[in-house]
């Protein structure tokens, strides 16, 4: 009995955030910095900080889908979203979306072009474009959408460089090897060695809304706090602090 109670002693003693699992997330590449720093302040509330996986959405979902031991997932469209509900793997009312972005083209920082809704086609048709894989990514798959609404994707598809994610497509355009790319505006906000050229028409594409939901799989009680935590008035303050819009 009394060995029994210095062990309950023992654990009552021990730190919450020792005693709970850290999350583990699947986030969408832009989210790096802002998930990070959400991340952060969570782990400063006594918390264990979320273990956080950067990809293209598309790559997380096929993680997940493929069995991947993941607790939350934060897609950057809900097409990929919509997959794993299709399959039954996110937990029934957790799903919601998180934050908006809009769509921009970038080039590097020296450049001084201005581009408008009459001339972008034209002027992006001149070289390559760094763009995440339309085939799959969702910041391509917007990317297309705007280009074919402006009538300008049958110019620059040919001369389009495929990125794995929208990240991959910014470090192009950093280093010089493509004069132009297509990101989000928090991509843009978040390297020095690019500006942005131009911005397209949110009319031009479908709306960019990143979801959040937790696997159903997850069975570590951490992730749900987490995930009520990014969609808080708190947890939007952080993402609007790095460009991200209500969704």
């Amino acid at each position: 009995m009394r060995t029994l109670i210095a062990l309950v002693l023992a654990l009552l003693a021990i730190p919450a955030a020792a005693q709970e699992r850290a999350p583990l997330v699947l986030a969408a590449a832009s989210l790096q910095e802002s998930m990070n720093a959400a991340a952060d302040v969570w782990a400063s509330a006594g918390h264990q900080r979320p273990t956080i996986s950067f990809a293209a959405s598309s790559a997380l979902a096929r993680q997940a889908i493929a069995g991947a031991p993941a607790d939350l997932f934060v897609s950057a469209d809900e097409e990929w979203m919509d997959a794993l509900a299709a399959k039954g793997l996110l937990a029934q009312g957790t799903r919601a979306d998180l934050v908006g972005n809009r769509l921009v083209v970038v080039e590097p920082a020296s450049g001084r072009t201005r581009l408008t809704v009459r001339t972008l086609g034209a002027t992006l048709a001149r070289g390559a474009v760094a763009m995440a894989d339309p085939a799959a990514v969702p910041a391509g798959k917007y990317g297309q959408a705007a280009l074919e609404k402006l009538g300008a994707w049958q110019a620059i598809a040919p001369k389009m460089v495929r990125a794995e994610n929208v990240r991959a497509a910014l470090a192009l355009v950093e280093r010089g090897a493509a004069p132009f790319g297509i990101v989000y505006a928090t991509d843009a906000a978040a390297s020095t060695k690019v500006r942005v050229a131009g911005m397209f028409p949110a009319s031009s594409h479908p709306p960019i809304r990143y979801p959040v939901a937790r696997l159903a799989a997850s069975r570590n009680p951490a992730a749900e706090g987490f995930r009520r935590f990014l969609l808080s008035a708190r947890g939007h303050a952080i993402f609007a602090r790095f460009g991200f819009t209500r969704p």
